[in-house]
C-alpha cells in the first residue's frame, strides 16, 4: 500500500473483474478466448488496455472481485500490463458474506458459490489511509456495493460482445471525477447520460 501522506495521495479506484473488465465462461463464445484461467475462457472487454492506462494516470487502482483469490490473482496478472502498479489484488477472502432477507421473514445465508451475495465493504480499505470520500468502486453488481452505494459506479454487465464501448465512456467519466473533493457526494446513478452530454 501507498505510504504517501493522505493529502498527497490520489483517489482510490476499486475495480471488479467478472462482467466488468472481463467475461469468463466455462464454454467458449463464437471466438477464441483471450486467456484461459482455471478452465474458464476469459474475454477482455473492448478498450480494456486504454481504460486501465487512463485509470492509472488519474487514480490509485486496486482489484477486488468476489471470485476465488487464486482466480482473481491469475486474471489480474494477465489483464493488467504492470500488476505491480496495483495497490492490491483482493478476492473473495476479503469480501463479507451477506445475510439476505427471504420472503418468509426467515434470515438465511445463500449458497457461498453464488458470489452475487458477497459484499465489498470499502471500510476495510480505510486502515490503509483512504477515507470513504476518496474512494470509488466500479462493479456491475449493485448488491455487492450496498454498504457503499455513494461510492459506486455501475457499468453495464459485459457478456463478451466485441462491439461494447462501456469502458471508453467510463474512462471519460472517471477522468471528470479525479479531482473531486468528496466522491461520495457526487451523483453517479446516471453517469452515462452525464458523459454523453459532453
Amino acid at each position: 500500500m501507498n505510504n504517501l501522506p493522505l493529502n498527497k495521495r490520489r483517489h482510490l479506484l476499486v475495480l471488479d473483474l467478472d462482467e466488468t473488465l472481463i467475461h469468463a465462461s466455462e464454454t467458449s463464445l463464437h471466438r477464441a478466448a483471450d486467456h484461459r484461467v482455471y478452465g474458464y475462457h476469459v474475454y477482455r472487454r473492448p478498450h480494456l488496455d486504454a481504460f486501465l492506462a487512463s485509470c492509472f494516470e488519474h487514480y490509485s487502482v486496486g482489484i477486488w472481485s468476489s471470485a476465488s483469490d487464486e482466480y482473481v490473482e491469475a486474471v489480474a496478472k494477465l489483464i493488467v500490463p504492470d500488476p505491480g502498479r496495483l495497490e492490491f489484488i483482493w478476492g473473495r477472502s476479503k469480501a463479507s458474506f451477506s445475510r439476505v432477507r427471504r420472503d418468509d421473514d426467515d434470515y438465511t445465508f445463500f449458497d457461498p458459490w453464488n458470489h452475487r451475495h458477497y459484499l465489498k465493504p470499502l471500510a476495510k480499505l480505510k486502515r490503509f489511509g483512504w477515507t470513504l470520500d476518496q474512494m470509488l468502486i466500479v462493479d456491475d453488481t449493485p448488491e455487492k456495493c450496498v454498504r457503499n452505494y455513494g461510492n459506486a459506479i455501475y457499468p453495464r454487465e459485459y457478456d463478451g460482445r466485441e462491439d461494447d464501448d462501456e469502458l471508453l465512456l467510463l474512462a471519460h467519466y472517471l477522468e471528470r471525477l479525479k479531482d473531486a473533493a468528496n466522491l461520495r457526494k457526487l451523483e453517479k446513478r446516471h453517469w452515462r447520460a452525464q458523459v454523453q452530454e459532453d
